[in-house]
């Protein structure tokens, strides 16, 4: 099953290149979306993919790379599109 996930990550999540891992492992699991630094020191991401995959990519969010804190993670579901065709990092 495909499915669609919005995510909005706090903590230590910015500077500590949060960006570059989670576009990193969500290529390494064939996901597609993107993610960005938001004005208010979250992240936020949009996985599209293998249910599974998603799995594995939500809770590699929970602890994000090294250096990061993360505190809260939020998940919504929304409807698959199919209309990202990379993972990228959006500035």
């Amino acid at each position: 099953m495909l499915l669609r996930r919005h995510v909005y990550i706090e903590g230590r999540v910015q500077g500590v290149f949060f960006r570059a891992h989670t576009q990193r492992v969500a290529k390494s699991l064939g996901l597609t979306g993107w993610v960005r630094n938001l004005p208010d020191g979250r992240v936020e991401a949009v996985f599209e993919g293998e249910e599974s995959k998603i799995k594995e990519m939500l809770a590699w969010c929970h602890q994000g790379p090294p250096a990061a804190v993360v505190r809260k993670v939020d998940v919504t579901a929304e409807d698959y599109l199919g209309t990202e065709k990379d993972f990228i990092i959006r500035y």
